[in-house]
């Protein structure tokens, strides 16, 4: 939880003054599809995840009119060093329509988009980027 949940809330109580002295600023959170989800063994994150997606709400909500946006990104199984030697279940694969494993660029895409004035208009928007698995 100290990694997971109370570094995002620190970060934010750090960002958030700095951003309202100089008129706005923009947060983007990264929490994860194992916020909607409970799955085994992987309960403290999910629960830490969960946090983080509503503490981006809560952001949203008291600091909009001081001119800071909060959003969060959640992405799915993204290619990586980790995952790359894992095993995938052909199940697991299956259930991404778009089937594929996404890439740390296409999330780097996303973040760039909600931290830019593309997003203007965004605040406590729940981003996910998961080629499809949850919906």
């Amino acid at each position: 939880m100290t990694v997971g949940l109370t570094s995002t809330f620190r970060a934010s109580r750090r960002a958030i003054p700095i951003m309202v002295a100089q008129g706005g600023g923009a947060i983007v959170n990264t929490s994860s599809t194992a916020a909607f989800n409970a799955e085994p063994h992987v309960g403290p994150y999910s629960v830490a995840k969960a946090g983080i997606s509503q503490l981006t709400r809560a952001i949203a909500v008291e600091y909009a009119g001081k001119g800071v946006r909060c959003n969060a990104v959640c992405p799915g199984v993204i290619r990586t060093p980790l995952i790359d030697g894992a095993p995938l279940d052909v199940n697991f694969m299956a259930s991404i329509p778009m089937n594929r494993l996404g890439t740390p660029e296409e999330i780097a895409n996303v973040v760039l988009f909600l931290a830019s004035d593309l997003a203007s208009y965004m605040t406590g928007a729940i981003v996910v980027a998961d080629g499809g698995r949850t919906i």
